[in-house]
């Protein structure tokens, strides 16, 4: 019988975590206290802080075995709660210093499932090139479902902040990283085509739903730039752009062509559901991609394609014009 949490002693159960938390290159700079005592002990140069955080809970944001046959291990969980957070920080410009990590575990979680869930954590600050964050503590507790939250800090290094309220008319609208992919993979996750049936390009998609993949090079890049608003994707182009076009007083409005050709990846798993790929383009969350406006002398910018652009007018995302009809995913509505 595999080991359990329940078996073991809350020390014990660390004495196996913390060792798989070290970075492979060593730890960072910004470190100056890890995992150990009652708080870590980060350096701040900048003299700002960025700092956010973002919970997954089991049978709500994954589940651990899916219809499709598919088990989501610890280290899916662990990777996509450093992915989450590492790209909230790269979307204020910034860069990551420090995760610490919540755990909230029922007595019969293997042990060897935590174990992969501390692998997956440091394989994707190391994977996403977050070279200078680590994991720098947390905390373990007993419940009834499993519960990972992550907190992440990060630096500025002494440039503004670009926040969600800079867009201008006249501005482009563009994009770094994906969008649809990780929403075709949960659909995939959902349905009855069994995993082990499933060819690779689709497995593909169910990675992106596991284990995002955020552009983490190009936040810092674009502000740089000279970015004038910025925002992850995580509840869907039109939900997120709208959140952009509010706080900015605009109107975004997206490039129909652009918006077909980020769906034609999608057409071989949108054929097999039954689905318009143009769907997941516009509603679906969680690749983490990396929406922008910059002024049009800015582009091209490494990295990012022109998806539509900023318009004056009443606050609202339009496509080509008109109103979408999918406007996105909503934690408490969906």
């Amino acid at each position: 019988m595999p080991l359990t949490v329940g078996q073991l002693s809350e020390f014990a159960l660390l004495e196996r975590i913390l060792p798989r938390l070290h970075s492979p290159v060593g730890r960072p700079s910004s470190v100056l206290l890890g995992p150990g005592d009652d708080a870590a002990i980060v350096a701040a140069a900048d003299a700002r802080v960025l700092i956010s955080i973002d919970t997954q809970v089991q049978d709500m944001d994954f589940r651990l075995h899916w219809p499709n046959g598919y088990s989501t291990t610890g280290f899916d969980v662990g990777w996509k709660a450093a992915a989450q957070n590492l790209s909230d920080i790269n979307a204020m410009g910034g860069r990551a210093t420090s995760l610490v990590v919540s755990l909230t575990l029922p007595g019969n979680t293997t042990v060897e499932w935590v174990e992969d869930l501390a692998d997956g954590l440091t394989a994707a600050i190391h994977e996403l090139r977050a070279s200078t964050c680590a994991v720098v503590g947390g905390d373990l507790g007993r419940g009834t479902e499993i519960s990972v939250t992550a907190a992440v800090t990060g630096s500025l290094d002494g440039r503004t902040p670009v926040l969600r309220s800079g867009a201008q008319p006249g501005d482009v609208v563009i994009l770094a990283g994906t969008v649809g992919r990780a929403a075709a993979g949960l659909a995939l996750l959902e349905s009855v085509h069994e995993y082990s049936s499933l060819e690779e390009k689709l497995r593909g998609f169910i990675r992106a739903q596991c284990r995002p993949r955020p552009p983490l090079e190009s936040g810092p890049a674009a502000a740089a730039a000279g970015a004038t608003a910025m925002m992850d994707v995580s509840d869907g182009l039109v939900r997120d752009a709208g959140r952009i076009a509010a706080a900015s007083s605009v109107r975004i409005d997206l490039d129909p062509e652009a918006l077909r050709y980020l769906g034609e990846p999608l057409r071989g798993a949108a054929s097999l559901l039954g689905m318009d790929p143009l769907e997941w383009v516009l509603g679906g969350g969680e690749d983490h991609g990396l929406l922008a406006t910059v002024n049009p002398n800015v582009m091209p910018l490494a990295g990012f394609t022109t998806v539509g652009s900023v318009e004056a007018g009443h606050a609202e995302v339009t496509v080509g014009s008109q109103s979408p009809a999918n406007v996105g995913w909503d934690h408490f509505a969906d």
